[in-house]
């Protein structure tokens, strides 16, 4: 079933929708929230809420493409999994460290103005994105989106690891200084 006729059944309210995505989007879904939580049950409960929170979403939002929809909330709950987490000293894992990588480039929490602050710092870094050539930008997203490991990234594009901490850091760097160019760091 395409993704238009899985939202489609959303719109409808049909449960049916939840197993058609779960048939379509499971695996890739598992997948983003194992990378950032590395525990398989936590990974497949945070997939079972991010079918509930597409269920809650869809109406009233409605997505030109689910994939990314469902990523973002995948991502998003799998994230504050990590945080709770963390917070409750249960331990981590590779996405903490790549989160941690990134601390520096972000505009800080407790700024009165930082929803309108995450809003231009998203559309920054999108553009910044748009700037870089494909492998940097797929190494980056793999990274910092998908919490790929460095020696996952490195397998999956057919790099030395050092290569991958290398661009990494070049490109951590090249949107610091683009940040602190536009006023955002």
């Amino acid at each position: 079933m395409d993704d238009a006729s899985i939202i489609e059944l959303y719109w409808q309210r049909s449960e049916q929708a939840i197993s058609e995505t779960a048939a379509k989007h499971g695996k890739y879904c598992r997948i983003i929230a194992y990378n950032v939580l590395s525990n398989a049950e936590d990974a497949e409960e945070c997939v079972n809420d991010t079918y509930m929170a597409v269920w809650n979403s869809i109406p009233p939002k409605r997505p030109l493409e689910l994939s990314p929809f469902l990523a973002a909330i995948c991502r998003r709950i799998a994230i504050s999994k990590l945080r709770k987490k963390c917070r409750d000293k249960r331990g981590g894992g590779q996405a903490e460290t790549a989160f941690e990588e990134l601390a520096e480039c972000m505009a800080s929490p407790h700024n009165v103005e930082r929803e309108i602050e995450q809003k231009e710092l998203n559309l920054a870094l999108n553009w910044f994105l748009s700037q870089l050539g494909r492998e940097e930008r797929d190494i980056f997203v793999s990274r910092y989106f998908f919490a790929a490991s460095v020696a996952e990234i490195a397998e999956k594009f057919s790099f030395s690891q050092s290569k991958v901490k290398t661009t990494l850091y070049r490109t951590r760097k090249k949107l610091r200084d683009y940040l602190i160019k536009e006023g955002l760091c």
